[in-house]
């Protein structure tokens, strides 16, 4: 479908999430906002439509939605952090067996080169997983189909399950959460304290600075009782659909016909990550008595964004959600190097891989099981 203009395509993007939205809604969707714009924009980038956001919008929501999660931080949370080394250590433990079995699954199962291979079994923070995949000869089509279907597929799985095991009532509860509405100096305590918080993160370059500073400063403010206030729905509510449409624009139109030929890679490595993450999250819930629900947002191999408004929806601890995909995030940071020059270096015998990326993704090239190197 041909683009009529930047600002065409964003309007239109958000009409579709809009409407996704509202019908996810109206059809009793477990947070429908989010399901229903997901849903709904992932849709029209399959059928052509040249789906876009501008930055600074995403970056206003994800402020939104962290400023939304800290609401959820109780004075609780203090009681549990004696736990949360060991909440790491099985969750990477699980994350390095997703990965390892992931990579099997897609060299041997698929015969994908070394380093694309690598990339796509790497659970969340896609990003940063692009990013350093950019600098390579990996098959970037490939990577963003394994990770889009997995977060997609992970939205679509988790939700109405975390529904059912919450008798339905997390999106519901969610809007009572967060605390009353406040006076004008409240919010304004509370924004100021937000906004800190994002530039810090921001300058820190933690993974999801932006909404984590907010979550933050929001959790200070609402644990201390300086600025116990609600997120009023008139905010919070734009804020889902627009994170719904960020989820479903990964998907793009040129990523049609791949799509259907990787549905059984991006579909196996999925069904891989669920089942490896959740043996860890079992292991942990004996291990530690944490509540099954929290522990299956946090070792979800998802979006830090994603997953921490879940955990706020439900009311499963956002902090401690969002703490584990930080951890993820950063140890598959430091290993990503370290990984790609050792799978480089492995010497295979070549074979012709089909060039599965579109036209504006790179040319097409031959190349060996190792990427060419």
């Amino acid at each position: 479908m041909k683009s009529l203009g930047p600002r065409f395509d964003v309007a239109v993007t958000l009409a579709v999430a809009l409407a996704g939205g509202a019908l996810g809604t109206t059809l009793n969707l477990p947070i429908g906002w989010l399901l229903g714009s997901a849903i709904a924009v992932t849709t029209a980038s399959l059928a052509g439509l040249n789906t876009r956001l501008p930055n600074g919008l995403r970056t206003v929501t994800f402020f939104v939605l962290g400023v939304q999660a800290g609401a959820g931080v109780t004075p609780d949370v203090a009681g549990q952090l004696a736990v949360w080394p060991l909440s790491f250590a099985i969750q990477m433990i699980g994350v390095a067996g997703v990965v390892a079995v992931t990579y099997v699954f897609l060299r041997k199962g698929f015969g994908w080169d070394n380093e694309t291979a690598l990339f796509a079994s790497l659970p969340g923070a896609m990003g940063f997983v692009l990013a350093a995949a950019s600098q390579t000869r990996t098959d970037m089509a490939r990577i963003v189909i394994v990770q889009s279907v997995r977060l997609l597929l992970l939205l679509g799985a988790l939700t109405p399950t975390l529904a059912w095991l919450q008798g339905g009532g997390g999106a519901g509860a969610a809007i009572a959460r967060g605390g009353h509405p406040g006076t004008l100096a409240e919010y304004g305590l509370l924004l100021g304290t937000c906004v800190a918080g994002s530039i810090l993160g921001a300058l820190a370059k933690v993974p999801g600075g932006m909404m984590l500073g907010a979550l933050i400063g929001s959790a200070v403010m609402h644990v201390t009782g300086l600025a116990e206030v609600v997120i009023p729905l008139w905010i919070s509510t734009p804020a889902l659909t627009v994170l719904g449409a960020v989820i479903g624009s990964r998907i793009r139109p040129e990523h049609r016909r791949d799509l259907v030929q990787m549905a059984p890679a991006a579909l196996g490595a999925f069904a891989i990550g669920l089942l490896i993450s959740g043996i860890a999250g079992f292991v942990a819930h004996l291990l530690l008595a944490i509540d099954f629900g929290k522990l299956a947002l946090a070792y979800a191999p998802g979006a830090l964004e994603a997953l921490t408004v879940l955990a706020f929806q439900f009311d499963l601890d956002p902090a401690y959600v969002a703490s584990h995909h930080v951890v993820r995030f950063v140890c598959i940071a430091l290993l990503v190097p370290f990984l790609a020059r050792r799978v480089s270096a492995v010497k295979l015998e070549p074979e012709k891989v089909v060039d599965w990326r579109s036209d504006d993704a790179g040319s097409g090239v031959d190349r060996g099981k190792d990427g060419g190197r």
